[in-house]
């Protein structure tokens, strides 16, 4: 793959993520509320529609970006790899029931007329959040790290691994920011990106951090 399709997948990407970035800021969203106060409940549904449109660019460079493979998996370790992605994917799919779903893609909003910048959820942990605070990242990680590797997808793969540690703790600021001190404490006890079999929220702590509402 040419230098120059590198240079080129490497930019869309970075596009992506400081659009991605402004568009989920806090001072974005209150400055569309503050002059735009209608338009606000559409805010979220509305991210959510640009960051799945805005994806197709980067993606587009990095699965046509033809080119001599870097590795590619074979014998018992295909194996290993596609188990590992199809869990990381079934992983993904459980983890869905613990989370409201209308209000992460901005339907509730939509659908309650709902102005306010701040997220509505209360702080509640999932079985998966016992082990990462960030599961669906690892579920992302998981997957990109198990395929076969051109020096697009690698680029690709790099690239989102370096912006899911950034953009992790650029969203932690705002979780702080809603939940205050409660998550600081979840945050000392929980890795952020990759389970620690040695880390981890036991049953005391998560009685003490949620008040018994898991």
């Amino acid at each position: 793959m040419p230098d120059s399709q590198i240079l080129l997948l490497i930019v869309s990407w970075l596009v992506y993520f400081g659009l991605h970035s402004l568009l989920a800021s806090i001072g974005v969203k209150q400055y569309v509320a503050t002059r735009w106060p209608r338009a606000m409940p559409a805010y979220r549904l509305v991210f959510n529609v640009l960051a799945v449109v805005l994806l197709a660019v980067p993606l587009w460079l990095s699965l046509t970006g033809l080119g001599p493979w870097l590795w590619r998996w074979s014998g018992v370790a295909s194996y290993v790899s596609l188990t590992l992605s199809v869990a990381a994917l079934a992983g993904f799919l459980w983890s869905l029931k613990y989370y409201d779903v209308s209000e992460f893609l901005g339907l509730r909003q939509l659908s309650e007329r709902n102005a306010s910048v701040d997220d509505q959820e209360q702080f509640q942990l999932s079985p998966l959040h016992r082990w990462v605070r960030h599961p669906w990242y690892f579920f992302a990680l998981v997957i990109l790290w198990t395929r076969d590797m051109n020096a697009a997808m690698l680029v690709t793969a790099i690239m989102l691994t370096l912006y899911f540690i950034v953009g992790s703790r650029l969203e932690e600021q705002k979780l702080i920011r809603y939940h205050g001190e409660i998550y600081r404490r979840y945050r000392e006890r929980v890795p952020g990106l990759v389970p620690l079999p040695w880390k981890f929220l036991r049953d005391a702590d998560l009685e003490e951090l949620t008040g018994g509402h898991k």
